[in-house]
């Protein structure tokens, strides 16, 4: 009698696999491998045409398995185990669950998606692949991953920070539309020992409440142009795709020359940028980088981060105002 496959591969570790990669980002090699054509899509969506970041002479090769789930709910009774392998793993889930498995030591992770995830493409990709790419690459590594922007030019770079309302991701637009080198619009890894930054320049989420800062037409109508996305607090926004068009996405890794801490403030008149103590910034960074202060670099990357500048940005009346400031931290080729 002929064996089931269920039984003799429960885990289906000898079916077929798509593979994609290897796609050179954040340092390291990764590829991408998955039953899913769909989910190999979100993986080209996210990390198709960037710059090839390297921190180190030799990259990791990383691996991300990413496999559709069949199979939902059960209508009575408790939902069954549904099995499978990718990347190095054998696991299992039930019902409509999807989860993310990251074991930095084999340098892989996997990504199982349920069919009722993947009808949310946005978040699939935000909240499941990138989590997975960005903590392998950040483990593997020993990087410091910051919720923070990073914008710069002639290779030198600053990390923009700040509570939601204080208004990043609307300094961040107006640094990209006056052709700063940018590096991310809100996560940034940092390589502690050399302090270079990286991230993933794929998009910018912009509101549309910060459009009426945007002077130019043709840079107004690519982002009216863009799709718009729903975060789960229920916020909408443009996603811009920055890879479309001329913005300056930096060619390698920027050195990180200051961390801008950004307020809410009004300067009324008086200066944007407001020098921080030493004090004042660990516990601005403390306070801002919850997640971060976890990590085991943490503490190298504090003492390093206290050796260089620390502002405060406060608001003016406009938002070049602010990336003008940030010009002057950089030097005169942050035009």
């Amino acid at each position: 009698m002929k064996v089931p496959e269920l039984l003799s591969d429960p885990f289906r570790e000898h079916a077929a696999l798509a593979v994609r990669g290897p796609l050179q980002l954040l340092g390291g090699r990764f590829t991408f491998e998955s039953n899913s054509h769909q989910l190999l899509g979100l993986a080209d969506v996210a990390y198709a045409r960037l710059p090839r970041h390297r921190l180190a002479a030799e990259a990791p090769n990383l691996r991300v398995g990413l496999l559709l789930r069949s199979g939902g709910g059960a209508r009575f009774g408790p939902p069954s185990l549904v099995t499978f392998s990718a990347a190095g793993f054998v696991g299992g889930a039930s019902g409509s669950s999807s989860l993310v498995m990251v074991a930095p030591r084999q340098r892989s992770a996997l990504v199982a998606v349920s069919a009722h995830m993947l009808r949310f493409p946005y978040h699939t990709r935000y909240e499941l692949i990138e989590f997975a790419v960005f903590t392998l690459a950040s483990r593997v590594q020993g990087l410091v991953s910051l919720h923070a922007a990073c914008v710069g030019s002639g290779n030198r770079g600053l990390l923009l920070m700040g509570p939601s309302g204080s208004g990043k991701s609307t300094v961040a637009l107006q640094a990209l539309l006056h052709g700063f080198d940018f590096i991310s619009e809100d996560s940034t890894l940092v390589a502690p020992v050399t302090m270079l930054a990286t991230g993933v320049a794929n998009f910018l989420h912009v509101r549309a409440d910060a459009l009426r800062w945007v002077s130019q037409a043709r840079d107004l109508a690519a982002i009216r142009d863009s799709p718009v996305i729903t975060r789960r607090s229920g916020v909408k926004k443009f996603e811009v795709d920055l890879r479309v068009g001329a913005h300056r996405l930096a060619a390698s890794p920027l050195k990180l020359v200051a961390a801008v801490f950004l307020s809410a403030k009004n300067a009324r008149g008086g200066r944007l940028l407001n020098p921080l103590s030493r004090r004042e910034l660990l516990a601005k960074l403390t306070t801002t980088q919850v997640y971060a202060a976890q990590q085991p670099h943490w503490a190298a990357f504090c003492r390093k981060m206290a050796g260089l500048g620390a502002f405060e940005l406060r608001r003016g009346r406009h938002p070049r105002e602010a990336v003008e400031a940030l010009g002057e931290l950089l030097g005169p080729r942050a035009r």
